[in-house]
């Protein structure tokens, strides 16, 4: 791996959402593989569905809820100089985490 890139999967069950939250070492480029996603980023809410793409600046509060019947999977592309767990700052989270 680069240290300056990460890329992962992300699959999300119906009806669920990941935390609002943001980093401040990163930017992200969300793809929608299956499924249809509601992305927030900031005050800017938009629903994506297959092919579609996103970009999530370092800073940007943003959040990815699962809108379809069918599992949500998304290719999720990280740039930036850190990608540890301490560098997600969660403002609203369904399982308490911060």
């Amino acid at each position: 791996m680069r240290p300056y890139n990460k890329l992962q999967d992300e699959a999300s069950s119906k009806g669920k959402k990941l935390s609002l939250q943001l980093h401040h070492k990163r930017q992200e480029h969300w793809t929608v593989v299956e499924g249809l996603a509601r992305v927030t980023v900031d005050d800017k809410v938009m629903n994506l569905s297959r092919n579609e793409t996103t970009y999530i600046p370092a800073g940007a509060k943003h959040r990815l809820e699962n809108l379809g019947q069918v599992p949500l999977c998304i290719i999720e592309t990280q740039i930036g100089s850190y990608f540890g767990e301490d560098d997600i700052v969660r403002f609203d989270d369904d399982w308490n985490r911060n």
